[in-house]
């Protein structure tokens, strides 16, 4: 399959990524879609709209897009000195997905931003969802530091609907030596057994219930050393489609561990997916002192 990426440009362009946020997130509200005219209106004006188009099927089945911002971490800093790229949406359709295109987009738009002269993207994404955190902390090498509660209210799409829509924001410091050494394989992960090998602490140790959904057994612990990790469910959608109120659980409790260690001064700088005891496994990497990264890494 031969994937052309592209910069999106003509209206036919921004009409295709504009029906393909419904097919990706599964929504029939407008509300829930950037238009066309947003899209190309940031799109030239400083902003990022990369697609992804099958080329043998002259089809759109990806997009990336964004905008220049500012980064607050330091306010009081002049807003040149804190211009940043905000990566508002990716998207890929589900019969595309697990192909590497998503990586493909987040690459070109790390090359279209350093063009720019910009070092640092931002974006936000649900911490419940592995498929994303393997995406963007494991293999893009982001961070995060910042846990953001109820971002954009209650949300309406198939993804979406019913949980409170608390995000994650990550720090993609595209210059950065671990970036570098992340998307060059020059950093291999460490496994989970070699994690757990170290005596580094899980947090919040889960069991499987009967119908096979992971749960916490335990009130999660109170992050303490260098390291730890925490998992999360390997498949949030399958666990709200048939436990709901274990999905909106996982919520509450994954926002209380995420914002306490944050809080103390942990950082999430990896995220293993692992097959193991017979089932898929999946786990934040929180690592203390980290300095702040300081755009280093």
């Amino acid at each position: 399959m031969l994937i052309d990426i592209r910069p999106l440009e003509t209206i036919a362009d921004f009409r295709a990524a504009e029906e393909l946020q419904g097919q990706v997130w599964a929504s029939t509200h407008e509300r829930e879609t950037v238009p066309l005219h947003m899209l190309t209106t940031v799109a030239h004006n400083g902003g990022v709209a990369l697609g992804a188009w099958d080329a043998e099927a002259e089809r759109l089945v990806g997009f990336v897009f964004g905008f220049l911002g500012t980064d607050d971490t330091e306010p009081d800093r002049p807003a040149l000195a804190r211009l940043k790229h905000c990566s508002h949406m990716l998207g890929v359709l589900p019969e595309y997905r697990d192909q590497g295109i998503g990586y493909r987009l987040k690459l070109a738009q790390m090359e279209a931003v350093h063009r720019q002269g910009i070092r640092l993207i931002t974006w936000t994404f649900d911490p419940l969802e592995s498929r994303n955190a393997n995406l963007n902390i494991a293999r893009l090498g982001a961070v995060c530091r910042t846990y953001k509660r109820e971002v954009y209210g209650q949300m309406a799409d198939g993804l979406n609907a019913g949980l409170p829509s608390d995000r994650f924001q990550v720090d993609w410091w595209v210059t950065s030596h671990r970036v570098k050494q992340r998307l060059g394989g020059e950093r291999p992960q460490l496994s989970l057994d070699a994690y757990l090998s170290a005596n580094t602490p899980i947090l919040n140790p889960t069991r499987l219930s009967p119908p096979g959904l992971p749960y916490m057994a335990a009130p999660a612990a109170t992050p303490d050393g260098a390291i730890c990790l925490v998992e999360i469910p390997a498949d949030i959608q399958t666990v709200k489609a048939q436990d709901f109120g274990l999905a909106r659980e996982w919520r509450m409790q994954v926002r209380r561990i995420f914002e306490l260690a944050f809080e103390a001064g942990y950082i999430a700088t990896d995220f293993l997916l692992e097959k193991r005891k017979g089932r898929i496994q999946a786990y934040y990497v929180l690592t203390h002192g980290e300095a702040r990264l300081g755009g280093q890494g």
